[in-house]
């Protein structure tokens, strides 16, 4: 066999070549790849089954509205909202950030819930904050806000402290 027969295969490469529109960055030492929204699901369940991903750390938002020094990456068609999930590999030993791009026209992505059940509450917070809706979640709803709030505290154009809040489950000033 060839030398280039035993050469180790990254799973950030694998994702590149695997998953098309996938774009892989380095950033603080750690591996970034941006993926496809429709491929989300499908991305964490591979690298969970394939690449031995055995926990999913986050899964949090950014809302670029008003980040006017956004870096650019070549490939990447910027939106206002990234869905952002972190795994981890215990037996090899690495770290993997997704970054998925969510337009404001079609706040939603897939969840991620059959394959990590512990993505739950966090994609709940997501939905809550962000308004960010995670398609086929088994029960997508508030967590932090009251039923009936109107709006979603994170998105850069809701009105700050508009209103005093009290979360769920607060006993009150003490």
């Amino acid at each position: 066999m060839t030398e280039a027969a035993f050469a180790y295969t990254t799973p950030t490469d694998a994702l590149v070549a695997k998953f098309a529109g996938s774009v892989a960055i380095e950033s603080h030492g750690q591996s970034v790849v941006h993926v496809e929204k429709s491929s989300l699901a499908d991305v964490v369940e591979y690298l969970r089954v394939s690449e031995e991903f055995t926990m999913c750390l986050d899964v949090t938002a950014v809302d670029h509205l008003q980040d006017v020094e956004r870096a650019q990456i070549p490939g990447i068609k910027r939106e206002r909202f990234e869905v952002v999930v972190n795994l981890i590999s215990h037996p090899r030993n690495i770290r993997i950030r997704l970054i998925t791009q969510v337009p404001e026209s079609d706040p939603s992505v897939p969840t991620l819930t059959s394959s990590f059940s512990g993505t739950s509450f966090p994609e709940r917070e997501v939905y809550d904050m962000f308004g960010i809706t995670f398609d086929g979640h088994p029960d997508l709803t508030r967590i932090l806000m009251p039923d009936e709030w109107v709006g979603h505290p994170l998105r850069k154009d809701d009105a700050p402290a508009r209103v005093p809040v009290t979360f769920k489950g607060d006993p009150g000033p003490r």
